[in-house]
C-alpha cells in the first residue's frame, strides 16, 4: 500500500504549472501525495488557492500576505483576509512572517502586518502558517507576545535550539527539499527533536529536492523529502508517512471538517 503524504506547502498559482496542473497532480498521486495545500502569498494568490480548492477536492487553500509583499497589503487587507478565511476550504492565516534576508519590505512594515495576522488568526481559531528567514528572535517574541499558539515554522531553517524552543511554544515544524541538500541544520534538527509535531512540504515552485534540485519543484516531490527525513530519523518512510499526516491533520483541523 502507497503511503499517504501531505504536501503542507505548495504554491500551485505560478504560472510554472499553467495548462499542466492536471499532470502535475496526477504525478502527486501516483507518488501517494493525496492532499495539498495550497498557500497564499498576497489578496491575488490568496484568492487563486481558494479557486484551486474548490475545483479540486484534495486542495485545501491558505490566505495571507508573505513578509516579502507586506509594504503592497491595502489598508483594509485584515478584513479582506478575514472575508476569505471565511471560505470552507481555508484552513489557515497565512503565508506570514519576517524575512530579514532579502528585506523586500521594510522591517517595521513586516513585523506590523506579522503580529496582525497573528492576531487575526487566533481569533478566528485557525493556525499561521510562519515564514522566517534570518529572523529568529523576532518571528517567536511576537509569537510568545501574541500568544497564539497553533501554527506551522514552515520551511524550517533555524538551529535545533530554536526548535526546540518553537516545539515547546506549540508549534510544528515543516521541512522542505533543504533537507536533502546536506548544508544545513535540518538533520541535527530532526536528531534534536525527532518527529513530534514535523510536517513536509515542497514549498514548490521552489526547493526542489535532490535529484531534481535547481529545477522546478512539485507537489509528488514530498515524497522524497519524507524518504530523507526517514533516513535521518532512522526509520521507516511509511513511519514518516504516518506520523506526518496525522500531525497535518492535527494542526489544520479544517482538513477533517471541523
Amino acid at each position: 500500500m502507497t503511503p499517504h503524504f501531505i504536501d503542507t506547502h505548495a504554491h500551485l498559482f505560478y504560472k510554472d504549472y499553467k495548462d499542466q496542473l492536471d499532470a502535475v497532480l496526477q504525478r502527486a498521486e501516483d507518488a501517494g501525495v493525496g492532499t495539498i495545500i495550497c498557500v497564499g502569498l498576497d489578496l491575488p494568490t490568496s484568492e487563486a488557492s481558494i479557486a484551486l480548492a474548490e475545483r479540486y477536492p484534495h486542495i485545501w487553500a491558505t490566505v495571507g500576505v508573505h513578509p516579502h509583499d507586506a509594504k503592497d497589503a491595502p489598508g483594509d487587507i485584515l478584513k479582506r483576509l478575514e472575508a476569505l478565511a471565511a471560505h470552507e476550504k481555508v484552513v489557515a492565516i497565512g503565508e506570514t512572517g519576517l524575512d530579514y534576508y532579502r528585506n523586500l519590505s521594510p522591517p517595521e512594515v513586516q513585523r506590523r502586518l506579522y503580529r496582525a495576522q497573528l492576531e487575526l488568526a487566533r481569533s478566528l481559531g485557525l493556525p499561521a502558517v510562519v515564514h522566517n528567514r534570518n529572523a529568529d528572535d523576532e518571528v517567536m517574541s511576537i509569537l510568545m507576545e501574541v500568544g497564539h499558539t497553533r501554527g506551522v515554522l514552515h520551511c524550517f531553517s533555524s538551529s535545533p535550539e530554536f526548535a526546540r524552543k518553537a516545539l515547546d511554544f506549540g508549534f510544528h515544524i515543516s521541512f522542505t527539499g533543504t533537507v536533502t541538500f546536506g548544508n544545513n541544520d535540518n538533520a541535527a534538527v530532526l536528531q534534536r527533536v525527532g518527529l513530534d509535531r514535523v510536517m513536509v512540504e515542497t514549498d514548490c515552485p521552489y526547493l526542489a529536492p535532490v535529484p531534481h534540485r535547481g529545477k522546478t519543484n512539485e507537489p509528488a516531490y514530498v515524497r522524497l523529502v519524507a524518504e530523507k527525513i526517514a533516513a535521518i530519523c532512522e526509520t521507516t518512510l511509511d513511519d514518516v508517512a504516518r506520523i506526518t499526516t496525522a500531525n497535518a491533520y492535527g494542526l489544520f483541523a479544517g482538513m477533517n471538517g471541523s
